[in-house]
């Protein structure tokens, strides 16, 4: 087992991606804390992962908050007394253009998204600088980020911030032997904040196919385990080929 009595949180781990990455790291030997808003959501996770015979935890949290961070980051070592993974994987999206997004659509976006992963990366990295034992951060972005939308405004600037974000605090913690890497997917499983997912949906990929949530999974698995012992500061793709194609059609 690839992560074998480690401990890992998962945010957004309810749905998508998330979930994906929480049954797999459980599957792998890992204990989870499954962080969610949504409790149905976060709990039916943690169902499935006792199911398996692995060990998981809820803990419903608004990650946008930093008092409310503290707190569940607390209670997660009160229940299974370190942590060794963390995969800021949450976010949500505007869906809306310049001319249409409100400054609260903004500001929400922004704290979900983006915010979110500093106030876990902060606080997570403080707790395995305690410990003195090392850890990884995986932080989930976006192809969003790295190209321009008709829509998804917010969004879109929230993915591009992740992607130099890693880059920084994965300067600033490698002293700590705490190696920070992250993903770029792109339209893996169900759209940002919905659970209905169409695998014939359009997709401008080399595969020609909609992502598998599974697969980003074993990116973020492939980041998070000694297999990247070596991979440090980088922005993975895992996006069907989309960024490497001709985006203008000709």
């Amino acid at each position: 087992m690839k992560l074998k009595d480690q401990v890992a949180i998962v945010t957004g781990a309810g749905r998508n991606i998330g979930e994906e990455v929480a049954k797999l790291f459980a599957a792998e030997g890992a204990r989870i804390a499954v962080v969610d808003l949504d409790r149905s959501r976060g709990q039916r996770s943690v169902d499935g992962i006792k199911a398996q015979g692995g060990d998981a935890e809820l803990f419903v949290t608004d990650v946008s908050k930093g008092a409310d961070v503290a707190a569940m980051v607390k209670a997660v070592v009160g229940r299974f007394g370190h942590i060794d993974i963390l995969v800021n994987n949450v976010a949500i999206s505007d869906n809306k253009s310049l001319l249409e997004i409100t400054e609260e659509d903004w500001d929400r976006v922004m704290a979900v998204t983006l915010k979110s992963q500093f106030l876990m990366s902060k606080h997570v990295a403080q707790q395995m600088i305690t410990q003195g034992t090392g850890g990884k951060i995986v932080n989930v972005g976006s192809t969003s980020g790295w190209q321009g939308r008709p829509r998804a405004t917010a969004y879109s600037a929230a993915k591009a911030a992740i992607a130099n974000f890693t880059r920084t605090i994965a300067v600033q913690l490698a002293p700590h032997n705490i190696r920070v890497n992250a993903i770029v997917p792109n339209k893996i499983g169900s759209p940002v904040g919905r659970d209905e997912f169409d695998p014939t949906r359009p997709v401008a990929n080399m595969l020609r196919r909609a992502g598998r949530p599974d697969e980003a999974a074993k990116a973020i698995l492939f980041l998070a385990s000694d297999d990247s012992s070596f991979v440090i500061g980088e922005n993975l793709f895992v996006d069907g080929g989309t960024m490497a194609m001709d985006q203008t059609g000709t």
